[in-house]
């Protein structure tokens, strides 16, 4: 449920079409095999991605990579910021079960509330990754002008730097909150599920 940030920050004075902040995904998955939840848990924690070196997986993960590209325009003696693009290019590795058919309803029902959820963390961080894109588009376009372009491309990796943090600091809380709800929310799931069911408004 974690996820790798590498911020990479090219900066060009070539045209930038649309200059709206982009998000592009892509998603790959791992096979989840058993008929108990202990199985599947043990599957998730020998499978699951590894985020870092220490060798801890988990269920889900989403690698960032935020690319910027700054125009820059010259007049009056002056530098300054003519326009600027942030797109995020994301990777999401999800769990796949193999075993479903083989499964008793009530192990579908708890993998299919588990698998909703772990798609929903993994995106949620794709729309913190999305606001921050466009926040730092707005930081970068209201530069003030300066003496020169070299100098203004100092103050725009310094802000690149400045909004990244920030935007890595929310990444993190937001992982923490939801480590600490994880057992209460997915009850929650299960039970509206079972009532959805129940009513005949979902079928499993």
């Amino acid at each position: 449920m974690k996820r790798i940030l590498l911020a990479l920050s090219l900066l060009s004075a070539m045209a930038i079409p649309g200059e709206a902040a982009s998000l592009v995904r892509s998603y790959s998955y791992y096979n989840v095999r058993g008929t108990t939840i202990e199985d599947i848990e043990k599957q998730i924690s020998m499978h699951g991605p590894a985020i870092d070196n220490s060798g801890e997986r988990h269920p889900g993960a989403t690698t960032m990579e935020f690319s910027t590209r700054v125009r820059y325009r010259e007049y009056n003696d002056r530098c300054v910021v003519d326009g600027a693009q942030v797109t995020v290019r994301a990777k999401v590795v999800l769990p796949r079960w193999r075993d479903r058919r083989r499964a008793t309803k009530g192990l579908q029902l708890i993998w299919d509330t588990l698998a909703a959820d772990i798609k929903r963390h993994e995106e949620s961080h794709l729309g913190i990754a999305k606001n921050y894109a466009r926040k730092l588009e707005e930081t970068l376009r209201a530069l003030p002008r300066m003496r020169s372009c070299k100098d203004l491309s100092q103050r725009v990796e310094q802000e690149t730097t400045r909004v990244l943090a920030q935007h890595d600091a929310e990444q993190d809380h937001f992982d923490e909150v939801e480590s600490i709800n994880f057992e209460s929310r997915l009850e929650r799931l299960l039970n509206y599920r079972m009532e959805q069911i129940e009513a005949g408004r979902l079928r499993y």
